[in-house]
């Protein structure tokens, strides 16, 4: 599989199982129809997806105009935050309004959305993996 294909499978996998996983869970929690908190898992996950291409490139062109190159562990870690943190200015009133719930208890509930992302995405990856091989940039190249 090319590298392009294997992206786009991974991101496409990656949104399917985390907005069935999502849309159930909200409902449950907050005792809202179905259909309207996997419509509202949709809507968090394309606005995760555009919020994540729009971020990287703004990071990335002050990343480019930086004296010191390379991705430090502070510089990964001002990533994060600056993601995650973004993320959840954007989500929690999407969430409040689309719930009709409190901004705190929508900000709580992406807590909770934070930490069961940061797992997901540790097993997903490694799954898919499994099943679809490493890519050839992590693939291990035996000594000649």
């Amino acid at each position: 599989m090319s590298p392009r294909n294997r992206r786009v499978l991974q991101a496409l996998l990656y949104e399917v199982f985390a907005i069935a996983f999502v849309g159930p869970v909200l409902s449950f929690a907050f005792d809202k129809p179905h259909a309207s908190t996997l419509g509202l898992a949709f809507v968090l996950s394309s606005i995760a997806l555009t919020w994540n291409y729009i971020f990287n490139a703004i990071f990335e062109r002050w990343e480019s105009r930086q004296s010191v190159r390379g991705r430090s562990f502070a510089r990964r870690l001002a990533h994060g935050i600056g993601f995650e943190g973004g993320l959840v200015v954007i989500l929690v009133p999407v969430m409040s309004l689309w719930l009709n719930i409190s901004a705190f208890d929508a900000f709580l509930a992406n807590l909770g959305l934070l930490v069961f992302f940061f797992f997901y995405a540790i097993a997903f990856t490694w799954t898919f993996d499994r099943v679809f091989g490493l890519p050839e940039s992590a693939a291990r190249r035996d000594a000649d």
